[in-house]
């Protein structure tokens, strides 16, 4: 399984950024998605993931209210749609797939996209 993201860049205080993330290969059965944020220096910490159906979705108290995460089963694509972005934003993201509780946990998932970096400039 491999997953592509993309859509990071730069955007100035209260914009918006859409970032995609492709999951293709032989992938079998219900899984989360997930979308995971690293600080320079700091450890991956959740965002926000999203239940096969896509009924069930869950966010990280930081980013509730201005983050949206959806997926389109279709094109195996995961999305997160980031609004009102604040500096303290600023970080490369990863998206993710795996099948275990917690869905906020780095551990429940197995496959890793490559980061997209995105920056907020004040």
């Amino acid at each position: 399984v491999q997953l592509q993201a993309y859509g990071g860049g730069l955007v100035q205080a209260g914009g918006s950024l859409r970032l995609s993330c492709a999951a293709s290969g032989r992938i079998f059965g219900s899984y989360f998605m997930a979308w995971f944020r690293q600080f320079p220096g700091k450890e991956r910490e959740f965002v926000a993931a999203v239940s096969w159906t896509g009924g069930s979705t869950w966010y990280a108290d930081s980013v509730k209210g201005r983050f949206t995460i959806s997926r389109d089963n279709g094109k195996n694509t995961v999305y997160l749609q980031m609004n009102s972005l604040k500096p303290e934003d600023t970080a490369e993201y990863y998206c993710a797939l795996g099948s275990r509780f917690p869905t906020t946990d780095v551990a429940s998932y197995d496959y890793w996209g490559q980061g997209t970096l995105v920056t907020v400039s004040s």
